[in-house]
């Protein structure tokens, strides 16, 4: 049996600092073993980047290992799951994180799971692989005291609720910046199309690479979307707005239960003033209260970017806070890729859209 067979189907009990009640912990393969498909599908804090679809792209797109930490031994019923990818990387270190290019990922914990013992294994198997850190990227979890995660990077959360009716969701849109737009959009008779073919994901990475150049950054790679699509399907659309033909906003969302999350969004600049996003922004609010969604997920905001944030609460949303949690060895630093970025996003402004869209092939696995 190989080495890594072999831990995956040893117990994992943390020999530091054991308490009266001890769990042994155990591995499992997310991408084979169906019990935690049946959790992420009952937790009440799973989300869409909990499921085996959103897994399986993140392995097919980037080559991460997935792998989830539990109290469960093989063959049981599953009533807990810390998901976690393994990220390996020359440039910005080896690691596991709860999840790459996820904006949050709760512990699915239950009540009477042991969070001591989950934190204790992370301190435990940070030094036997020598990972720089690992990352859990919580919206709200209750740390054990003395528990040695640490606060990392801190951002702002948005989500919509769906719940009022649709008439007071609008009003409750800023007047100025969407309500009028909206309706101008609507005058502009502008097609709409919503999917996940082809021409839609064609559109959608062509506005998707002018808008990542505009604000210096590179595009992810164009088989990150379609990986998300093949293995998410249907839980994973496309929507696009055009004036005669030609696409001048798009916006990808994914769906969990009752929640649809917004993930990506993208506009032709020179379009702006049709009010392409107002409109899409409200097909979408529109169309998940009809399909019975609760809540639209708008994820993460830089503290920094006043713009978006401003953007956001302007939709009816409301804001938290939400803190990433790292356990490592090591003092902390600015990751290496991060730390080039300042010099090199000149660069990223004005590279072709097909070298940018490799370069982001190369780089991004590295970043997760």
């Amino acid at each position: 049996m190989s080495t890594a067979k072999k831990r995956q189907a040893t117990s994992l009990r943390s020999p530091v600092h054991p308490s009266p009640h001890s769990m042994h912990l155990y591995h499992l393969d997310p991408l084979q073993d169906c019990r935690w498909v049946e959790l992420v599908a009952n937790h009440p804090r799973s989300s869409v980047f909990h499921q085996r679809g959103w897994l399986k792209a993140l392995s097919r797109s980037y080559g991460y290992r997935p792998l989830v930490l539990t109290s469960a031994p093989p063959g049981a019923r599953l009533p807990d799951g810390v998901v976690f990818c393994e990220v390996k990387s020359w440039i910005t270190g080896n690691r596991l994180v709860s999840l790459p290019f996820s904006d949050h990922t709760e512990p699915l914990l239950d009540e009477t799971s042991d969070s001591f013992e989950f934190t204790e294994w992370m301190r435990t198997e940070c030094r036997q692989h020598n990972w720089k850190y690992i990352e859990l990227r919580p919206l709200s979890w209750e740390q054990p005291s003395g528990s040695p995660l640490r606060a990392s990077q801190s951002f702002w959360f948005h989500a919509l609720d769906l719940t009022a009716p649709i008439g007071q969701i609008f009003r409750n849109l800023h007047k100025n910046c969407l309500q009028r737009r909206i309706r101008r959009a609507e005058r502009e008779q502008l097609s709409y199309e919503k999917g996940s073919s082809q021409g839609l994901l064609d559109d959608f990475y062509w506005l998707l690479t002018i808008t990542r150049r505009r604000h210096r950054l590179l595009p992810q790679p164009r088989a990150w979307f379609r990986n998300v699509i093949a293995c998410m399907s249907p839980n994973a659309e496309i929507r696009v707005v055009r004036k005669d033909d030609n696409p001048i906003a798009a916006i990808f969302t994914l769906r969990h239960r009752r929640t649809v999350v917004y993930k990506y969004g993208c506009s032709d600049e020179r379009f702006h003033h049709l009010a392409g996003m107002p409109l899409l922004f409200w097909k979408l609010i529109e169309e998940s209260k009809c399909a019975g969604a609760e809540q639209i997920d708008f994820g993460r905001t830089d503290l920094d970017n006043e713009g978006l944030i401003e953007f956001k609460d302007r939709l009816g949303t409301t804001r938290k806070k939400i803190t990433y949690l790292r356990y490592t060895e090591s003092a902390g630093g600015k990751d290496a890729l991060r730390s080039y970025l300042p010099g090199t996003r000149r660069l990223f402004s004005v590279l072709p859209g097909a070298l940018s869209s490799r370069m982001g092939q190369l780089l991004y696995r590295h970043i997760g």
